[in-house]
């Protein structure tokens, strides 16, 4: 594949939409592994607002998001295509495609379940976070290179160290130039971030690097709010692949969690 860099859209937003599923992303999307790709975490957040878009009901809730990334996500133009893999009364799996350079980059799939008054049970274990406001400003691009980092407001609680950190992130900028999309789609665009924010070894040369193969998101509440909060431990094994971990909050508290398998190679 080319390594030249792509014709980026331009604007204080993450992408262009073209229409009929068509995209163009800016430098705000841009990857951190290499300058001519898009990050995950904005991808994700694309494909997200389509599969929100499909078929939508009002008596459902989005309550899982897996995505598989099947190889390097080229920037510039692409287009985002949606498909019912499984059509239900009460659940239905609903499927969103990545295709740019002639290849589907990512592929996600979403259950959605029906939706009723369990407030009488409700119950959650997750540790709630430190709120914002008690989070000291942390600089990410001074860690990480690419548009999509820079395009970032972090927050770090206390007791951060490699492997294991809890961190606010929000952005300024929109999904696309339309900004119309829901608060759910937009902290979906934030998640895949978990996997930069406790690193356990410095990112780069004569180091590792340690991209994700995949990102699963489980949600028991739907989030709100420009906020995401991330939990965040990472783990290496001893054979090359490596696992990170995240209770995932919102303003109100911990809503879902994610996983991101790793590749782990000596750079």
């Amino acid at each position: 594949m080319s390594t030249a860099l792509p014709e980026l859209a331009q604007g204080d937003f993450y992408y262009e939409s073209l229409g009929n599923g068509l995209y163009r992303s800016t430098i705000h999307a841009q990857g951190a592994w290499n300058p001519h790709e898009q990050h995950m975490a904005p991808a994700s957040g694309i494909m997200a607002d389509a599969l929100l878009r499909h078929e939508p009901r009002d008596d459902v809730r989005m309550a899982r998001i897996s995505y598989e990334i099947l190889g390097l996500i080229p920037g510039g133009t692409f287009e985002v295509t949606t498909s019912t893999l499984r059509p239900g009364r009460t659940i239905e799996l609903v499927q969103a495609e990545l295709t740019a350079a002639g290849r589907v980059a990512i592929r996600a799939t979403a259950w959605r379940i029906i939706t009723s008054d369990t407030s009488a049970i409700a119950a959650v274990e997750d540790e709630p976070m430190p709120a914002p406001d008690e989070c000291k400003p942390w600089d990410g691009a001074s860690v990480w290179p690419g548009g999509y980092i820079s395009s970032l407001e972090m927050r770090i609680a206390e007791a951060h160290r490699p492997g294991s950190g809890r961190v606010w992130i929000r952005t300024a900028h929109p999904l696309t130039d339309r900004e119309d999309s829901s608060d759910v789609a937009r902290l979906m665009g934030l998640v895949d971030t978990a996997n930069g924010i406790a690193a356990r070894v410095p990112p780069g040369k004569d180091s590792y690097i340690f991209p994700n193969v995949d990102l699963q998101i489980h949600m028991y509440r739907e989030p709100a709010g420009e906020w995401l909060g991330l939990d965040n431990r990472v783990s290496f094994g001893s054979d090359g692949i490596g696992l990170t971990s995240s209770v995932l909050h919102d303003h109100s508290g911990p809503f879902g969690r994610a996983e991101q398998i790793l590749t782990l190679r000596k750079s």
